[in-house]
């Protein structure tokens, strides 16, 4: 079977042809190519992107978008526990629905010719609009929603429509790297602004900037919550400046205590927050399906940009999510993947070592902890096969000693035993 399908591809594009009787003979005329590589040449990509590696392949050495280390790797052979951030455990995806809710979208009834809307599924929008009502809080109907491929796509739309060359953005330091190097491959000026228990410092952003990233809900890396009196400042200063707000909710879906604030969306009376989450730790990154909620003024030109970007998403995994979330599925998901997690939560600061101070959190699929000279301890616990993340890898502009510390898909006995093995002394 197999060598029938190679001869019918061979005589197919004309390598082979057949003569009868005789049987089977190179084409006349046919040579092999001396290169199956593509030619090099002299063409040369924009200043932003000539030294700039895809995230999770950068070579060894620092991490020049980044502004610190990279995760130090384990000796080849060693058993490895990763504590790698934003990572959720894929064994908890319920595969046997999500297959059956694809199956039925596949059905040649739900599927037609021609493009589809570049804002997305319709009744996904509107169940997206519901959940996050109920869940969240957020004023937002079906029409103010803006399916996604993930959270990046959402930051990217939002870059395209606002961004000119010389912007002044706003980002926490430290923050999430893919946002400050996204917006800078756009042309903005990205300027750090600092991070305290209360959250961003609102007194300390730039007067220039007309766009600011914040995590208000669930800071990235550190995971402290935006108070309500910054909350505040910040809409007012936004107000004031003529800024658009994006308001990234990541990974706050997990809460381990407290009842999450209500989001700036939810007290934003300007219209200048655009939301942004996605079902990336929820369900799985892999499945690159997520969403912005947008102010009436921007909404025509962020939908006209997902037109231009990449016409519209996938519908058959949409119309599953929608399903997934109008049917119950996602909030039962939500509520069974809880309990998991806050075990390996527990587990986790339980297991902590001595001298690893963490900080306050009450959310997501991490936590960090302040550390001394964390580079050697990562360094240290590479060595015994455990993979942690130091801070300075998410600080461009001021160092901060610490560990991020994911544990996602890393079970309860395997964070106690791989922490015993990575840190000095007795665990906390």
């Amino acid at each position: 079977m197999v060598t029938s399908a190679a001869y019918d591809r061979l005589t197919a594009e004309g390598f082979v042809e057949g003569r009868v009787g005789a049987g089977t003979f190179v084409a006349v005329g046919v040579r092999p190519s001396r290169t199956r590589r593509a030619p090099g040449g002299a063409v040369r990509p924009r200043a932003a992107f000539r030294d700039l590696a895809p995230l999770g392949t950068a070579p060894p050495g620092p991490d020049p978008t980044a502004g610190g280390r990279p995760p130090p790797r384990p000796a080849p052979g060693t058993p490895v526990v990763d504590f790698t951030v934003g990572v959720p455990d894929p064994s908890l995806f319920p595969l046997p629905t999500w297959r059956r809710l694809v199956s039925a979208e596949l059905r040649s009834s739900r599927l037609t010719a021609g493009y589809r809307e570049p804002a997305g599924h319709p009744g996904l929008r509107a169940a997206i609009a519901r959940h996050l009502g109920l869940a969240r809080g957020l004023r937002a109907g079906a029409e103010d929603v803006v399916v996604t491929t993930g959270a990046q796509q959402s930051f990217d739309l939002v870059g395209r429509v606002l961004i000119e060359p010389e912007t002044v953005v706003a980002v926490e330091e430290p923050g999430y790297p893919p946002v400050r190097r996204l917006w800078e491959s756009l042309g903005a000026r990205v300027r750090g602004v600092p991070v305290d228990a209360e959250g961003l410092v609102v007194d300390a952003l730039p007067a220039a900037a007309r766009l600011v990233h914040v995590t208000p809900s669930h800071q990235f890396p550190l995971g402290t919550v935006l108070s309500p009196a910054r909350r505040t400042a910040l809409l007012e200063w936004a107000d004031r400046r003529g800024a658009v707000l994006v308001e990234d909710d990541y990974d706050s879906e997990f809460r381990h205590a407290d009842r999450p604030l209500e989001p700036l969306q939810a007290r934003d009376a300007s219209g200048r927050v655009v939301y942004v989450g996605s079902f990336s730790k929820t369900l799985l990154p892999a499945l690159r399906l997520g969403f912005l909620v947008a102010p009436a003024s921007l909404r025509p030109a962020l939908v006209t940009a997902r037109q231009l970007t990449d016409w519209h998403g996938d519908p058959v995994a949409q119309g599953a999510l929608a399903r997934f979330v109008d049917d119950g599925l996602l909030a039962r998901h939500v509520r069974k993947a809880q309990k998991v997690y806050a075990e390996r939560r527990s587990a986790l600061l339980a297991a902590l070592p001595a001298g690893w101070e963490p900080y306050p959190s009450a959310a997501g699929l991490h936590i960090a902890a302040r550390v001394d000279d964390a580079a050697t301890v990562a360094a240290r616990a590479a060595d015994q096969g455990v993979r942690l993340e130091t801070l300075d890898r998410y600080c461009a502009d001021t160092p901060l000693d610490g560990l991020a510390l994911g544990f996602g898909p890393v079970t309860a006995e395997r964070i106690t035993a791989a922490l015993r093995a990575a840190g000095p002394g007795p665990g906390r």
